[in-house]
Formats: structure tokens, C-alpha cells, sequence
């Protein structure tokens, strides 16, 4: 793979994360805080550390 179409590729990924990160908070009425940056960053570790690590209240309840 070309190295323009692997950063275009994980461009679109990171960016899609952090709208799924974004509509599940808002769909379960929680503040996205931090996470859809998190996700932007640094992609499937930022999913998991805001369905996994985040402490907020009502984190965690689904």
C-alpha cells in the first residue's frame, strides 16, 4: 500500500471513530467530553479507553 492511501485510509478510520464515539454518547444522553478527541488521536485505543476506562458519571451503563 502507498503511503498517501495508508494515512487517507487511517484518516477516514480515526475520523469515523470519533463520530462513533460522538453519536453513542449523545445517544445514551452522557457529555462526549474528552473521547471523540481521544479516538481521533489514537484511533481503536480511544474507542476502548471510552467504553473501558471512562469514570464520568453514567459511564458505563447500557
Amino acid at each position: 500500500m502507498e503511503p498517501q492511501s495508508f494515512l487517507a485510509a487511517t484518516l477516514v478510520a480515526h475520523v469515523s471513530f470519533a463520530i462513533v464515539v460522538t453519536v453513542h454518547a449523545f445517544a445514551n444522553d452522557r457529555e462526549p467530553g474528552k473521547w471523540p478527541f481521544v479516538a481521533l488521536a489514537f484511533g481503536l485505543a480511544g474507542i476502548a479507553a471510552y467504553f473501558f476506562y471512562d469514570d464520568s458519571p453514567g459511564a458505563g451503563e447500557r
